[in-house]
């Protein structure tokens, strides 16, 4: 595995439903953590990635997946590339820690939710769910979506969003949403009067997304 990662592990020798959680930009591997113990009571097993490239942050450094310019995109060979890698640390993970690769989530905040969308497109059928917080989707993956769009059927995915966010507006996780409908995504949005945080509330919404839809979901027969 050649990411630096954190990893909580519940009780018990597993297998465990998994989250595999992306940091936002400037974060590091400790961040998303501390949400472990209250995400579905402390269910899942949760390994948080650090990204790859430094972000210095005055006397400190941050981490991030790819560059960021101010008004510009992001370069989509540098996007690709992080996503690779992403992915390639998603399988080392579950060949490494007693996770239940058919409870596998991918979780992701700010710049690390695009990271959880790329890596959830790539190959759906590996996701229970996949969750982006404070984040937006990246709308040229419309374009090969429709290629998977059977497994992406069955891949719920949940957005979070502070109306008051002033990083990543609002508009941007609507337009998202919008995105994902037209794509037939089993879909769950939620806004919050917030800034650009996870809150309580999100981490309660969170948990029952994932008791409905990954711990205890109702199988169509």
């Amino acid at each position: 595995m050649d990411l630096i990662h954190t990893v909580y592990e519940p009780a018990g020798d597993g297998p465990h439903p998994a989250i595999i959680a992306f940091h936002g930009w400037g974060s590091n591997s400790l961040d998303l953590l501390s949400l472990a113990p209250y995400i579905a009571g402390g269910r899942f097993m949760v390994i948080c990635p650090q990204g790859p490239l430094e972000v210095p942050i005055g006397p400190i450094v941050g981490y991030g997946w790819f560059p960021i310019r101010m008004g510009t995109p992001p370069e989509p060979a540098q996007v690709s590339k992080a996503a690779e890698r992403a992915a390639a640390f998603i399988d080392a993970a579950v060949r490494r820690y007693p996770v239940e690769p058919r409870k596998l989530v991918v979780l992701g905040f700010s710049q690390g939710g695009v990271m959880a969308w790329r890596v959830a497109f790539r190959e759906p059928e590996k996701f229970a769910a996949v969750v982006g917080i404070s984040t937006w989707f990246p709308p040229e993956l419309k374009d090969t979506a429709r290629a998977k769009a059977e497994a992406l059927s069955r891949m719920p995915a949940m957005v979070q969003h502070g109306r008051a966010d002033d990083m990543i507006e609002i508009a941007r996780a609507r337009e998202s949403v919008e995105h994902l409908r037209e794509l037939r995504i089993p879909l769950t949005y939620r806004e919050y009067d917030c800034g650009h945080e996870i809150t309580a509330q999100g981490i309660s919404d969170l948990s029952e997304f994932l008791e409905k839809k990954v711990l205890s979901p109702i199988i169509a027969v």
